[in-house]
């Protein structure tokens, strides 16, 4: 009678997963370096009770079922668990769900835990995972998926072994038991949320030991970066004791061999999985999930200004004061955009880029985000600051001096206008993404004179940033785009930021193919990291600078202005 009922319930638990058959992995009595103590079962089942660990002892696929509007993509699903156990049946329940309803085939691979005795903690798990691909590969035809479309999603442990799977498919992990072996074993693509022990300190299987950090802390070798490495899309919490430079070093070093890629990494977040959303959006944008669609210009889709109530236009400098007048520049101004229906104090300036040679506050990195923002019933303030490049000063000097004064401006009347003087964003893009960057980083660095009560009474703190593929952040790229791409190590920040202590929370948005590289938010984001301070980073694979201008949608260079409003959401800026 207990037989039949754990029967039943282990009917209903694949009734419940949506699986339709469980293959082993293994031919009888070949399966590599087996150990007795090891079992291949989720935790749903190893924790049921009656459960028989002699009855699992070989990994298996677990085959969901064919999704209705197949688009020859299909995605191996690996839970984490420490190398311990597989424990992430919520996580595997929801991929497979959501990616079957966009047309992709989903299948479940369960490999032996916990760690082999004797081995490294990672063996059998990747001896599994090897033999796993090609027999994904060889179902290929009759699942009706292209074996060159084959990617995987993982967790912790699980996206450990995804990085062994997407990077060293050319090391043999195990000596070939029959003709499948014959099978190539490398993916075409990888989602790959907060992998484990993927830093020297804590490679032996711990959280890391110094939390990513220190000169002497590389990527874990285990990690061949051959020729058949794949493009990932990789994402982690800022606060995981699994580091995020875990994700840092892997994307790098994709980066060094031209791999597409993108990296998520979200403030305050520890060990999960986050933005499944933005993994769709790379598989989107790479095409894995079927031809991308044309790109729609970002001034089309907001060109209105429907929510925008009062406006009002401003000099920041009084008469005959402004500081290096350069007659060449012009006069810079503030225009306030206020929102039909105002639902937070907070107040968002923003500006665009130009190479420090020319800006514009109706162009396209500016106009459809202010009127975005009134949409969501946020204030904004747009700023003309002085453009060409001032002549016997350094290219940003009279550019950092407008954008200090126009956050003292602003903060001065925030309140007679309702709005909070201690909830003032500054954004900008490319050349402004730099400039945004000297005004979050280097408030106490005073960048003029004080020329009345406004400058010596008033701080140009500001509360958050958002750097949009800023340029000139690093020493590859002073002038120009990134000689290195940033992903040397001599490639550091601009001497110019002073990381002071009134350094504000960011948010940095950056093509991976942009010339003024990717690395210069990266390495934004690394330093703010190091500081204790939030920051949220998305990148976006071969999208090149300006993404916005011309995105697919579905992509996430269509969708990044949700990025803004989330950022300002979660950091409680517009609460």
């Amino acid at each position: 009678m207990k037989r039949i009922s754990l029967l039943a319930s282990l009917l209903l638990i694949g009734l419940w997963l949506g699986a339709q058959e469980r293959v082993p992995l293994w031919p009888k009595g070949k399966m590599p370096d087996a150990q007795n103590h090891q079992i291949a079962a989720m935790t749903d089942e190893s924790e049921a009770p009656g459960f028989k660990p002699d009855k699992h002892r070989i990994p298996y696929l677990e085959w969901f079922e064919k999704p209705a509007n197949p688009n020859g993509a299909c995605m191996i699903l690996i839970s984490g668990g420490s190398y311990h156990v597989c424990c992430d049946v919520g996580l595997i329940d929801m991929w497979h769900k959501e990616l079957t309803k966009l047309g992709v085939q989903c299948v479940n691979f369960v490999y032996r835990t916990p760690r082999p005795e004797g081995l490294p903690i990672y063996q059998t798990a990747w001896e599994d995972g090897q033999r796993a691909v090609r027999m994904v590969r060889q179902e290929a035809a009759k699942r009706g998926f292209d074996p060159e479309k084959i990617g995987v999603i993982s967790m912790s442990a699980g996206s450990h072994l995804a990085l062994l799977l997407a990077t060293s498919s050319q090391t043999p992990a195990y000596v070939p038991v029959d003709k499948v072996d014959q099978i190539p074993c490398h993916i075409n693509w990888a989602i790959v949320n907060a992998p484990a022990y993927a830093t020297t300190d804590g490679e032996a299987g711990g959280a890391a030991t110094r939390e990513g950090y220190g000169p002497d802390v590389k990527l874990s070798p285990v990690f061949q970066f051959d020729e058949k490495t794949c493009p990932m899309s990789l994402h982690h919490g800022e606060v995981d004791p699994y580091p995020p430079t875990g994700s840092t070093l892997v994307y790098r070093q994709l980066r060094r061999m031209g791999i597409p890629a993108e990296l998520h990494l979200y403030p305050d977040k520890g060990h999960g999985a986050f933005g499944f959303e933005r993994g769709v959006e790379f598989m989107t944008q790479m095409g894995f999930l079927g031809p991308v669609e044309p790109g729609v210009n970002i001034s089309d889709r907001y060109n209105q200004d429907d929510a925008r109530g009062n406006y009002i236009k401003e000099n920041i400098w009084p008469e005959g004061k402004m500081p290096n007048a350069q007659e060449a520049q012009g006069t810079p101004y503030i225009e306030w955009h206020f929102p039909k229906e105002c639902k937070t104090k907070a107040i968002q300036i923003i500006y665009s880029g130009g190479s420090y040679t020319g800006n514009d506050p109706d162009g396209f990195e500016v106009a459809p985000i202010r009127r975005y923002l009134n949409e969501k019933g946020i204030t904004v303030v747009t700023m003309r600051y002085r453009t060409p490049r001032p002549k016997g000063l350094a290219k940003h000097t009279t550019a950092w001096q407008d954008v200090q004064r126009a956050v003292r401006v602003v903060r001065s009347k925030a309140a007679d206008y309702g709005l909070d003087p201690d909830r003032i964003g500054i954004m900008g893009s490319s050349a402004g993404g730099h400039l945004t960057l000297m005004g979050v980083t280097s408030s106490r660095h005073r960048s003029y004179w004080p020329v009345d009560d406004l400058d010596r009474k008033v701080s140009c703190k500001v509360q958050w940033g958002v750097g949009i593929y800023p340029a000139y952040a690093l020493t590859d790229g002073l002038e120009a785009p990134n000689t290195t791409g940033g992903n040397d190590d001599s490639a550091v920040l601009a001497p110019e930021f002073s990381f002071d202590l009134d350094t504000a929370p960011m948010l940095l948005l950056h093509g991976d193919a942009d010339g003024w590289a990717a690395m210069n938010s990266v390495k934004v984001w690394e330093k703010l990291r190091a500081m204790g301070i939030s920051a949220e980073l998305h990148t976006l694979a071969l999208r090149p600078h300006c993404f916005m201008l011309n995105a697919s949608p579905g992509t996430g260079s269509y969708t990044y202005l949700e990025r803004i409003s989330e950022f300002l959401d979660q950091m409680g800026f517009t609460r």
